[in-house]
């Protein structure tokens, strides 16, 4: 059973930054692609980065220039750098596969940019 626990998340003004960590309990992560994602209120779920086992990275337009997505194959680890935070933002935010997702989902950890 594959399992990714968020953390990180928070309260920041807008223009500020947070730092995401996931780690997954999958003895297969440095061979996977991870991706992060976010859900707003009353919208679906969106893929913000993702990361190959390379290091090849990819990102949404509405992130790109301020979202850093990178990884620790050691650790287990995949995270978020997110700089310049707005209000459109605001989500709850989830890692998981990139391309392909594992059909269950961690418990996220909630972002909101507000001043």
């Amino acid at each position: 059973q594959v399992r990714f626990v968020e953390s990180g998340g928070g309260l920041v003004q807008p223009g500020g930054s947070l730092r995401l960590s996931c780690v997954v309990s999958d003895s297969m992560f440095s061979i996977i692609a991870m991706g992060w994602y976010r859900q707003a209120p009353g919208k679906q779920r969106e893929l913000v980065a993702e990361i190959t086992h390379g290091g090849t990275t990819n990102y949404a337009d509405s992130v790109k220039g301020r979202f850093t997505i990178s990884r620790n194959n050691a650790k287990n680890t995949v995270y978020l750098q997110m700089n310049s935070l707005k209000p459109e933002d605001t989500a709850v935010y989830y890692c998981n596969y990139g391309g392909t997702t594992w059909p269950s989902w961690g418990q996220g950890t909630q972002v909101t940019v507000s001043s």
